[in-house]
């Protein structure tokens, strides 16, 4: 079962800022097909029996160190170190096109 279309690739291209050809369009729907064909392939036993993990890890263990306030940097300070700042922010330049 197939849910991929030339326009579902289109926009999701799009999306990701990312301009398809036409060829190219179809090479990702011909590989996601492949993909597709073999995940029916799968057949894992048991799989409703398997507890769901929160980590890939069985021994993970999270310990939260003590929260403790402590003395800040001068935002002014700070913004000594940059050429370009308006106000309490730093200009950076434009890393996304339109």
């Amino acid at each position: 079962m197939n849910n991929f279309t030339k326009e579902l690739v289109d926009r999701l291209a799009e999306k990701l800022l990312i301009g398809l050809t036409e060829e190219e369009n179809k090479q990702v729907l011909d590989e996601f097909a492949i993909i597709d064909e073999n995940l029916g392939k799968l057949e894992l036993e048991g799989l409703d029996a398997v507890e769901p993990m929160t980590h890939c890890l069985d021994n993970f263990s999270c310990t939260l160190r003590e929260d403790v306030a402590e003395e800040s940097i001068p935002v002014e300070e700070l913004l000594r170190n940059s050429d370009k700042i308006e106000g309490r922010e730093i200009e950076v330049p434009k890393v996304v096109g339109e």
